[in-house]
């Protein structure tokens, strides 16, 4: 390590010129400029007489050496400005022996440059001028008169490693709010100071003191922002007391780093700093870190991360009447009383990138037992070198820290120190003998007597007392890393892939080629029809003739050779498709592959024929039937409907028919890879997530997605950049801060867990208290959303979030076909439906039947999640939203805490291996514990493993915890439907149904409390039951329920409607049809009975008992089976 040389070396300061300057007898009077530094003068300038204009020419120069070696150090830099006086000489009159000087002004030179690695800078300093200066009028035209100055040194006093390794810290103590009654600002003046201890130099450990606070009383609050002060007594001019562009800019409570920085805290708060009593310093420390100091220093924080600051009340004596102007303190009436001690977490400025802590912190009664145990430090900054520091316990002494202790004359403070009142009289029981400890050792010397009470110290408790301090380094302890390298690391790891620019001129020619020809070669043969038959052709030619003018034309056709001409008409473009658009150029391996290419381009041919003869057609003879598509958001019902089914191979077919459709929504990339996560195949999740990011760099939900998915696959560098990422990207994420620190824990960094964690706390109370100011205001929007219009249906569960969404709720039942791990889940909302659907309702549609009928819905293993009320959602809003699902809609919830919205968010996403994790952290959380929602959520995890026992006893605690919860109950409901007890289960979604507040999931409830019904032949209530489903959220299954209940209750009109809206919303499911056959069958329609049964049959109903009822109808009514 590079060290400062031995030798001295002088720093010199220069003041060339005075701007603006008057005199007291006139605007040219004589002056000259005294320098002043670590209370030496350094010297006088000449006398200048200033000029009309108000200059002076000083050229004066003035230096002191640096020698670290015992001289002036790096720290006396740090702390003390060079004071430039500027002193007006007046003109001696008759009866004056000497020339009377009078004092315009005082400037403040700042020598911290030199601590950064300069030799020299020049600087225009203010002067601030003394009380009654003529100064304090400035001339016309001028703001304020000014000193040109120079600093310079021969050369740098640090080289540039020492610059870089060494560190500067300032420490700020702004006030003591709410002091003990006690203290009265009448009667013997006192001396209130704090103190703490810092290494530096080293090992050695350097005192911090400040002394002089001003006792005020209630009543007005200190204004913000206010001047930091210097540590330093007599300075002649007020505003030389301040030091230059330095402030308390105050701040709200909840971003402080202190104890007293909660919501609750608030009134108190603001009740001591305005009506109560308080001390204010509002000085400023510095200490100059080396490189071996910032080392100890870091070293001690991790060693213990409290650090003790002391507060004593030292009186003061007056002198007496024979020296007039003099006040010393008597050292026979020493006296530390009132000491106490504040518990300062240093923890914070081993984060990264932190550089600062603000906050209140308790004063406690100093006992050297509580203090030892808490920082262990048995040495006490006051009490064991009091002798020491009261030297200069003055009136007007010097504030600045004690660099030279200076040993006391007498040893009177060997003796006993009695403790006195207000009145001076001694107090019984406050004699106690001083503490003498070993300075080598954290441990008291043989016989020596403990502190075990503190009087005193106490009243700082009883009146809530707390310093109002500030710790800022000039750089960061643990660099963090930047933005700009978060996004270049992961721009490496995920390229972002910008969309492939379509190639027009191929497929789309050679369809468009097609098309042309089709509508030629139709045209020919309609102009050869109209010749060979005429145009007047009526519409009511039989079956017969049309069959022989159909064989003539053929005839026609073949012998004139206009066939062949149409076929090789038509081949170049078949030929172009085939290279186009299926990219066939080589030639088949084998027949069988021959063959299924050979039929597929055929039904792709003969639709597009259709199309082009649609096209072709007039417009009076086009079809007015419009199709019915399916939209994204329909084919994202369908695929949760078949994660429901555990379907997941149809699931997988409708998340890629969306991604085929917009390979450019990151939402749909996120849906897949959820899905992916929840049938454990983790590299296709992590593909899909990373192919979001790659969309959308600055996604949040995309980073943290794929920061889960790389510590699931333990690529633990990759993890910690996606992660720090996130939060660098949004710092107000609450579950990005969460997950970091999740991770950390992994990684046994308690301390930048500890710092994850305090973010992510200190996010989420900033958030509940913006909430709570701008409730009413939020209540106004949400009713207007209610009332509003649809739903944007393009967005999905990662880009908005219903505001009465809830957390992940979910049931879990027996039979998962990919074990317990293979956990299915359905997303926590679902937008509005297209306008081909009937209802308007924005709930999530979710199955409890199934389309592949061959699974039985008393086997199956649902899963569930909220239906949240439809209400209207802005396009876009800050993703921190994203992550904070708001408590279940209508149930009052205690406060969230930070795990318990991860939990929701993990949950979301089916990553379940980080769900025990975080369940741990809720449990030990002093804000959370096992609440009605942690036991929810836990019942939910034994559900997984299908452990109906355990998540029973889950769910009877969280109804211990919430009795009138419905969601408790609805949740209890799945929990015996799918262990087939559905006595048990409807009377559990009976008592949910009837609670004035809904739960989240009322689309299951309603759901399985139908199909209860229609088991027990309670048609009417099913079908009552089943229309509630129908109006908060319509889907197949919620009107085939309606169908169902309608058919068996002989109203077979309303039966058809229903049926025809399920088969509307999903034509593949095989019980629609079947039922559809039934009505067909009673209602005497043949030929419609018969397609609803050959669809029955096609789509493979496995529901053997209602497959022999529409054989035992058919065989009743004689028709619908065209097998017979």
């Amino acid at each position: 390590m590079e060290q400062v040389p031995t030798g001295g070396r002088l720093v010199q300061i220069t003041v060339t010129d005075g701007y603006d300057l008057k005199g007291y007898k006139g605007d040219t009077p004589v002056t000259f400029v005294r320098a002043e530094f670590n209370q030496v003068t350094l010297g006088d300038s000449a006398k200048i007489t200033v000029s009309s204009e108000g200059t002076a020419k000083y050229n004066f120069t003035s230096s002191f050496e640096f020698n670290p070696e015992g001289g002036i150090t790096l720290n006396d830099l740090a702390h003390n400005p060079v004071f430039l006086t500027v002193t007006e000489v007046l003109q001696k009159e008759k009866k004056q022996k000497d020339e009377k000087n009078l004092i315009l002004g005082q400037a403040v030179v700042d020598l911290l440059p030199l601590l950064e690695g300069e030799s020299s800078f020049e600087m225009v300093v203010p002067l601030h001028p003394v009380q009654g200066s003529p100064l304090e009028t400035p001339r016309p035209g001028s703001k304020q008169c000014s000193l040109e100055v120079k600093v310079s040194v021969a050369e740098p006093l640090l080289t540039a490693a020492q610059v870089l390794g060494s560190n500067l810290l300032k420490v700020t103590l702004e006030g003591a709010y709410s002091v003990p009654e006690s203290f009265v600002p009448t009667g013997t003046q006192q001396n209130y100071m704090v103190g703490l201890q810092v290494p530096s130099l080293g090992e050695k450990d350097y005192p911090i003191l400040f002394k002089n606070g001003t006792l005020k009383l209630g009543g007005e609050r200190e204004t913000f922002p206010r001047p930091k002060k210097w540590p330093i007594a007599n300075i002649l001019a007020p505003g030389a007391n301040n030091i230059p562009d330095a402030y308390i800019v105050g701040g709200p409570y909840e971003e402080e780093e202190g104890e007293l920085n909660h919501p609750e805290d608030r009134e108190f708060r603001n009740q001591a700093e305005y009506t109560k009593k308080r001390i204010i310093w509002d000085l400023e420390s510095r200490c100059y870190l080396d490189p071996p100091a910032v080392v100890s220093f870091q070293k001690r924080i991790v060693d213990c991360w409290l650090w003790p600051v002391e507060m004593i009340r030292v009186p003061l004596v007056i002198a007496p009447k024979g020296k007039a102007g003099k006040t010393e303190k008597a050292d026979d009436e020493s006296q530390l009383s009132f000491h106490g001690v504040a518990y300062v977490n240093m923890l914070p400025l081993l984060y990264p990138g932190v550089k600062k802590i603000r906050g209140a912190f308790h004063i406690y009664p100093y006992l050297d037992s509580t203090v030892y145990e808490k920082t262990k430090l048995s040495f006490s900054l006051f009490r064991d070198t009091g002798h020491h520091l009261n030297q200069n316990n003055k009136v007007g002494g010097i504030n600045s820290p004690l660099t030279k202790p200076v040993v006391s004359k007498n040893l009177k403070e060997d003796k006993t120190v009695k403790e006195k009142d207000i009145d001076g009289k001694i107090k019984p029981g406050d004699v106690q003998a001083p503490s003498i400890k070993s300075q080598s050792s954290d441990t008291p010397l043989e016989g020596e007597p403990l502190l075990s009470h503190n009087a005193e110290g106490q009243q700082y408790f009883e009146a809530g007392t707390y310093i109002v301090l500030e710790i800022q380094l000039d750089k960061a302890l643990v660099p963090k890393r930047m933005p700009e390298e978060l996004a270049r690391r992961v721009k490496e790891m995920i390229p972002p892939r910008p969309p492939l620019t379509r190639w027009t001129g191929g497929a789309q020619k050679a369809m468009s080629d097609y098309h042309t020809q089709i509508k030629n070669i139709s045209k020919a043969i309609l102009d050869e029809y109209y010749r060979m038959f005429g145009k007047q052709v009526g519409s009511n030619i039989d079956s017969e003739t049309l069959e022989e003018q159909k064989c003539q034309l053929n005839y026609e056709f073949n012998s004139s050779g206009k066939y062949f001409a149409f076929k090789e008409q038509l081949k170049h473009a078949v030929v172009k498709i085939v290279r186009e658009k299926y990219l066939r150029t080589t030639s088949f391996e084998s027949q069988e592959e021959l063959q299924t290419f050979i039929s597929e381009l055929y039904v792709f041919l003969v639709d597009q024929m259709h199309v082009a003869l649609n096209e072709a057609m007039p417009d009076d003879v086009q079809s007015t039937v419009s199709a019915v598509h399916t939209s994204s958001e329909q084919l994202r019902l369908f695929a949760f409907e078949a994660e429901v089914n555990e379907n997941f191979e149809m699931a997988a077919v409708y998340y890629k028919e969306r991604l085929v459709r917009e390979p450019q929504n990151l939402d749909h990339w996120l849906d897949y890879g959820a899905f992916c996560l929840l049938t454990e195949d983790n590299i296709k999740a992590q593909e899909c997530f990373r192919k979001a990011l790659s969309l959308n760099e600055s996604h949040i939900q995309s980073l943290l997605l794929c920061g889960v998915l790389a510590v699931l696959m333990e690529n633990y560098e990759q993890a910690e950049i996606f992660f720090e990422d996130a939060t660098c990207l949004e710092p107000t994420n609450v579950v990005a801060w969460t997950l970091l620190g999740l991770y950390y824990e992994i990684q046994n960094n308690d301390i930048r867990m500890e710092m994850a964690f305090h973010e992510a706390v200190k996010q989420l109370q900033a958030r509940a208290v913006q909430t709570q100011v701008t409730k009413e205001k939020s209540t106004d929007n949400v009713e207007c959303a209610e009332e509003g219009g649809n739903i944007e249906s393009s967005l999905g569960p990662w880009g908005t979030i219903n505001d009465s969404s809830s957390a992940a709720v979910k049931a879990v039942g027996a039979g998962g076909r990919n074990g317990a791990g293979a956990a299915l889940s359905i997303l926590d909302e679902f937008l509005e439906e297209s306008s081909k659907l009937p209802s308007e309702s924005g709930e999530l549609i979710l199955s409890t039947q199934f389309q592949d009928s061959s699974i039985d819905p008393k086997q199956s293993n649902l899963f569930f999640k909220e239906i949240p009320e439809k209400k209207e959602t802005p396009k876009f809003q800050d993703s921190s939203a994203i992550l904070q699902p708001a408590p279940y809609s209508g149930v009052s919830q205690t406060p969230a805490t930070i795990f318990m919205e991860t939990i929701r968010f993990l949950m979301k996403v089916n990553a379940v291996q980080y769900v025990h994790r975080v369940l741990a952290h809720e449990l030990l959380c002093p804000q959370g514990g096992p609440s009605c929602e942690y036991y929810l959520v836990l019942a939910q995890t034994h559900l997984l493993k299908k452990d109906f026992t355990k998540a029973e006893e889950c769910l009877q605690h969280a109804v211990r915890l919430d009795y009138l919860n419905p969601n408790v109950w609805g949740m209890k409901g799945h929990l015996y439907f799918l262990r087939g007890d559905h006595a048990e289960a409807k009377a559990c979604y009976e008592r949910t149904i009837s609670f004035v507040l809904d739960a989240s999931e009322m689309h299951f409830i309603f759901l399985r409390l139908g199909l209860i019904y229609l088991e027990e032949k309670e048609y009417e209530k099913a079908k009552k039951t089943y229309l509630q489903a129908c109006k908060r959220s319509p889907s197949c299954l919620t009107w085939l329920g309606v169908g169902i209940a309608c058919y068996r209750l002989e109203e077979l009109m309303e039966a058809e409607d229903a049926l025809s809206e399920a088969n509307v919303l999903n034509n593949y499911n095989a019980e629609v049809w079947a039922y559809l056959a039934l009505v067909c069958l009673k209602a005497g329609r043949q030929l419609e009975a018969e397609q609803a049964y050959k669809y029955t049959l096609k789509l493979k109903l496995k529901d053997e008992a209602l497959l022999a009822e529409i054989h035992t109808v058919q065989e009743m009514v004689g028709f619908g089976n065209p097998s017979f």
